[in-house]
This record gives C-alpha cells, structure tokens and sequence, in this order.
C-alpha cells in the first residue's frame, strides 16, 4: 500500500483549486475526450451538449432481488460481468429506448459485452460458477459459457452464491430503469446531477448493501415497536452508556408537555388510567434497573452472575410472551435489533438435559448424557 499512496505539495496559493477542477472535469467527462483532455472551448461545448440530455435522461441501474430491494447500487466504477466499470458503458442517451430491459452496451474497444451485467463479488475475489471457476473466466455475451471449453462442459454461468439478503446470485437481476420507473417503485432518486454514469448512487447511504441501507430501496426504516425497546446488556455500549441521559430527557420533555405521543394504554371502560408521560418514565426506571443487574454483586462468583443473568433473561422473555403476541424475528423483517421471540420452550436447556444410566452403563461401563 505504501508505493500507491501519493503526498502532494502545492506551492501556488491556487494549485488546489487546480487540483478539484480536474477532478470535477474527470467526473462529467469520463473517458469521453479519448485520453486527450479537452480544451476549455470544446469542454464548454461538451457540456452544452450531455450535461441537459444527462440531467434529462438518467438512467438509474440497481442489483435487485426477488421482493424488490436493491441489494447493490451501481456506481461509476463497479465492474460488470466482463470485468470493465460501469461509467465504460453506454450511459448517455438523447431518447431514452423504449424496449425493455435496457441494454448498456461496452465501449471499450473489442469487448463484445452487450449490455450491462452485474455480478458480486466474494470479498475482494469474482464469486464461483457451478462448474467451480470464476466469474471471469466465462465469455463476456451471453449465455456466459466457460473460456475452459476442452476441460469444463459449463453452458453458462450460474453461480448459487448467497447474497446478503439471504436469496442466491442466481435469483437477483440488474435492473435498468429511468426516473419515472423507479419513483412508481417507490425508490429514491436522489438530486439531479451532472456527472458520468452516477447509476443509483443518489447518496452515501447508496453505498451500503440493501440488507443494511434503512431507506425505500433497502430494508426500510425501523418500525416505531423496535425503536421503543428497553435499552439492556445486548445493545450498544453508547445506549448503554446514556440510559440516565434518556430518562431525564423523557421526564423534562414529558413533564412539559404530557400530551406528546407514545404508549397510552387502555382500560376496559376505554379511559387512560394514567399519564402518558408516567408509562415513559417507568420504561427508563426499567432501563437503570436492567443497567445495574449488569453490574457483578459483591462476592457474586463468574459462575453465579452468568447463572443470574440467565434466569433473569429468561424471566424477562416469558413475561413478555404473556403481555403481547410475539414479534417475527424472521430474516426478511424490518428493524430487528435483537431476537425478541420467546423460546419455544419453557423449559431451559439444564432442564432439558438429564443424566441417567443407559444400556452401556447398565453394563458398568459408566453415566452417559442424554437430550429430550
């Protein structure tokens, strides 16, 4: 890494602003002046030209799976199935095509790529075909059939590679769409902007897996019951940190205005028996009390306080059973910061375990365990 790192030093008051109008002029113009940068007539001319069809036109290219979410964002320089970027593709159209999908042919000459085809990536290495080579070492046209012609009898590739979101490679699809067809959607779009194939890059959000970005196109905001857990020992040390912090500031704010929204229960004849602001404050007495049950009692041995914490636990899950249904812990559910399903089983795993004798020990050959 240290022979790739570059330190520049400027002199003139102005080199740096040289430095990010270059930059500026790579980003609108990409690979289109040939390698011979433009002059500033021509850029001007350049610009007069795309930047109204881009601004107009833009295409928005995602990597989706079955249900919807865009499980990968493409930008300028991810690489396509035939291992060239995204921003050496045919991005800039005067009239969008009417066929669909739409095809983003390779520019670079020679490649015989014909449309745009993303293909993930297994950390830093091209993920595996079924006929166990890479992704690269298959023809770039369609179907994708294997260079290794004389030893594989692959036909195209396929590759059963999970994604994040839990549903193989084989399943997803690169999606091409305009503004119009991604806002029915009901996916963002981000601001207009003048650069080279920016694809469905509208933020730094973008940049993240769909399983993890909470916006429309990828998992989705969490719903307001996850948000409102209790604060104990599986969250963040930062939460953890501030629960006296959060219980003042709901008591202030409770206390000043009582009619704030937030968990209002009920009784059988329909009327609050309580405060709103009340319930709040019991959920953050909850929090300090589960914030010293953490701390290890004094002649307390490792052994007790793991045993404590248990049981503690387990109590916690089964009074919550019984107070309202159980939330989905599925994988495909919004806003699961922890598993917060009971048990299918009342039972602890010590219950569940007995010791006795079996035929082998009937023989004296010793005790053996046994699992219900």
């Amino acid at each position: 890494m240290g022979d790739r790192q570059y330190h520049l030093k400027f002199t003139e008051p102005n080199a740096g602003a040289s430095v990010d109008a270059y930059l500026e002029y790579r980003r609108i113009v990409g690979d289109d002046d040939g390698g011979k940068t433009f002059t500033q007539e021509e850029y001007d001319n350049y610009k007069k030209k795309v930047l109204p069809m881009r601004m107009k036109n833009r295409l928005f290219t995602s990597w989706s799976n079955p249900d919807g979410m865009d499980c990968k964002m493409i930008g300028p320089e991810t690489p396509c199935f035939c291992t060239h970027r995204y921003k050496q593709h045919k991005t800039d159209f005067e009239s969008v095509p009417l066929q669909r999908p739409l095809h983003l042919p390779c520019k670079v000459k020679g490649c015989k790529c014909v449309g745009y085809h993303y293909v993930p990536l297994n950390g830093s290495q091209p993920i595996r075909c079924r006929c166990k080579h890479f992704a690269d070492e298959h023809l770039a046209g369609k179907p994708n059939k294997c260079r290794k012609a004389v030893s594989c009898m692959c036909d195209g590739f396929y590759s059963s590679f999970t994604c994040g979101c839990g549903n193989p490679t084989y399943s997803h699809k690169t999606i091409v769409e305009t503004k119009e067809e991604r806002e029915k959607r009901g996916h963002p779009v981000g601001m207009a902007t003048p650069y080279q194939a920016m694809g469905g890059i509208t933020g730094f959000s973008s940049l993240a897996d769909g399983y993890m970005r909470l916006d429309p196109s990828g998992k989705g905001a969490p719903s307001e019951e996850w948000l409102d857990q209790a604060i104990t020992s599986d969250d963040n040390a930062f939460l953890k940190a501030n629960v006296q912090s959060i219980r003042a500031h709901k008591i202030a704010m409770k206390g000043k205005n009582p009619a704030l929204p937030g968990h209002r229960p009920f009784t059988a004849s329909g009327k609050i028996d309580k405060p709103d602001y009340e319930y709040d404050i019991e959920g953050t007495d909850k929090e300090m009390a589960e914030r010293m049950s953490q701390m290890r009692r004094p002649g307390e041995s490792e052994l007790d306080y793991y045993d404590r914490r248990y049981k503690e636990k387990q109590k916690e899950e089964a009074k919550r059973a019984r107070a309202r249904p159980a939330l989905d812990a599925g994988p495909g559910k919004t806003g699961i910061r922890r598993g917060v399903a009971p048990p299918k089983s009342a039972k602890s795993r010590a219950d569940q375990i007995k010791v006795g004798p079996t035929k082998t020990a009937a023989k004296g050959k010793g005790m053996s365990w046994e699992i219900n």
